[in-house]
């Protein structure tokens, strides 16, 4: 189950990304954005756009990861901390991501 599970939130995260001024993908090579083991992302910058853009993004996850919760019959948490695990991994380098320890990082 948690084969199909991964599965899933990879197409659902790479493909559900509304239309913005700046894209996930670009915030991450910009470096104002990085992904997190919670399963969200968060801001490395504070401006505007980036807070909007972690915004919207961190809500669509929230609303993916229900969906998926419920039709596995598992927690939302575990839901969005598998995803957190694999995103995590898959940051290309030069991106950020945050450790165990609360601190970003470059991969």
């Amino acid at each position: 189950m948690k084969t199909v599970i991964k599965g899933a939130l990879i197409c659902i995260l790479m493909f559900s990304q509304p239309l913005w001024a700046i894209t996930l993908n670009e915030a991450r090579q910009q470096g104002r954005v990085g992904e997190t083991l919670s399963g969200y992302i968060a801001p490395v910058r504070q401006d505007k756009e980036t807070l909007a853009l972690v915004k919207s993004i961190n809500e669509a996850r929230a609303s993916r990861y229900q969906q998926l919760a419920d039709s596995n019959n598992i927690s939302v948490d575990e839901v969005a901390k598998l995803a957190g695990q694999k995103l995590v991994t898959r940051a290309q380098p030069g991106e950020y991501v945050r450790g165990i320890n609360g601190q970003w990082m470059r991969k």
